[in-house]
Parts: structure tokens; sequence; C-alpha cells
């Protein structure tokens, strides 16, 4: 069977489970794997721990799959910029691992590279280090952090060919590309879905030896997360 699908659904099917660890690309609302987030939620799948970097925004992203209850645990970074997401935790009835974003992205580097820990100062005498090794080089103390690997991983692509080969468009490559290593299975979405041979091989981001599954979703809406203008000359205030 090919790597292409004719859509999310039939991406998913047969790959989703309740209790799975999911990897999902993106940072912020930028590189999310939308389509992909929207057939987890409608599969049902619940008790997730979900890998990201944030938990989207209130009813966009991973903050629908908080609506729905459907996320038991967070591996994250960030995430101030969602309500449900804080109101959650502070109740008791989302946990969260909270890691530095640097960690956090060598973490998912690592897991995809089969380095099972490796050791940073970022967090040394602070609560990240709290239950970790701790162990000293050239005198100085470094923490002992763990490499992540997913069960499923979700990441958005620019273009992409049958054979999974992935471009990713600026900054929306984010956390996109270390994702796609780390994962049991990954699946893309791309905006693009071109011929096999028609990538630069040079432009290629992500190798199709590391994406099982691709769906083209062309034309995705790509939301702004935060809007500031200025007011405008004798415009009141």
């Amino acid at each position: 069977m090919g790597k292409v699908h004719s859509g999310v659904a039939e991406a998913l099917a047969g790959v989703l489970a309740d209790g799975m660890t999911i990897m999902s690309g993106g940072f912020g609302l930028c590189g999310i794997p939308e389509a992909l987030i929207a057939g987890v939620e409608l599969s049902g799948a619940r008790d997730l721990t979900v890998i990201s970097n944030n938990a989207g925004v209130d009813g966009i992203g991973l903050g629908r799959l908080l609506a729905t209850r459907q996320i038991r645990k967070m591996i994250s970074s960030y995430v101030g910029e969602n309500k449900l997401f804080a109101e959650q935790y502070l109740s008791g009835d989302l946990e969260l691992e909270f890691n530095p974003q640097g960690t956090l992205a060598e973490r998912i580097r690592a897991g995809g590279a089969g380095i099972p820990a490796f050791f940073t100062k970022t967090g040394v005498g602070t609560l990240i280090a709290e239950g970790k090794e701790v162990r000293r080089f050239n005198d100085e103390d470094y923490v002992m952090e763990t490499g992540l690997v997913a069960d499923l991983a979700l990441v958005h692509a620019y273009k992409g060919d049958g054979e999974g080969n992935l471009v990713y468009r600026m900054t929306a490559r984010n956390f996109n590309p270390m994702m796609a290593t780390a994962g049991k299975v990954t699946i893309a979405e791309v905006e693009h879905l071109v011929e096999i041979g028609s990538l630069d091989p040079d432009q290629v981001h992500t190798p199709g030896i590391f994406v099982d599954r691709i769906v083209a979703v062309p034309h995705p809406t790509k939301h702004i997360e935060q809007r500031t203008v200025r007011q405008r000359a004798g415009e009141a205030a």
C-alpha cells in the first residue's frame, strides 16, 4: 500500500488508540497539523499524552482536544495562550510536564536520533532538576534529560511527494522536522502533494524514510495568533 491517503480519516485509520502518546508539530498556531488534530478529535481517542510546544489556543488546534477532554497529559514548553489549559491544570484534570523550550526541542531530537538521554545546564538548581540525575563535567553541574519518542507523530508540511519527502515553509518548519523522526508512526499533512522526483533533493527537509503516511490538505487556514495594530492618526482612543 502506498503512503498517500485520500483523506484524514483514512490516514489515521488503524493507528489511533486510547492512552497513546502523540507528538504534534507547530509553534503557537504556525505549522500545526490542524486537519490531523481535527481527525483525532473525531476519532474519540481519549487519555492521550500529547507532546507539543504548546496546546494551541482555545478552540483552535490542540485546544479542541482539551475542550473534548481527550488529553490527559501535556508535555510542553509554553501554555500561556490557552485559558482552558490553565483551568484544567489548576483543577487537577490535566497533567503537565513542563520543559524549557530548548530542552523540549533537544529531547525530541534525541528521541528521533536514538539517543536515550543527554546532559544540559538548563534547569540545574531549579524545580526542573528535581528527581533527575545531576552530574558534574568540567567543574559545572548538568542535569540529565531523557529523549522523547511518540507512538504517533503528526506534522504539517508545505510540500510533500508520494514517498513522503517533505519541505516546510519558513517558520512553519519549527518543531515539525524533529517530530517527524521521533514517531513510531509519522503522518504528514501537506498543502501541496507533488509528483515523486519533482522535489529538489537538496531542498528536502524530512526524507521520506521517516514518513509512513501522507495526506493532501490544500488551502489550510493560516491563523494569526496575536494581532496588534496601532491607532490611526486622528482616531479616538
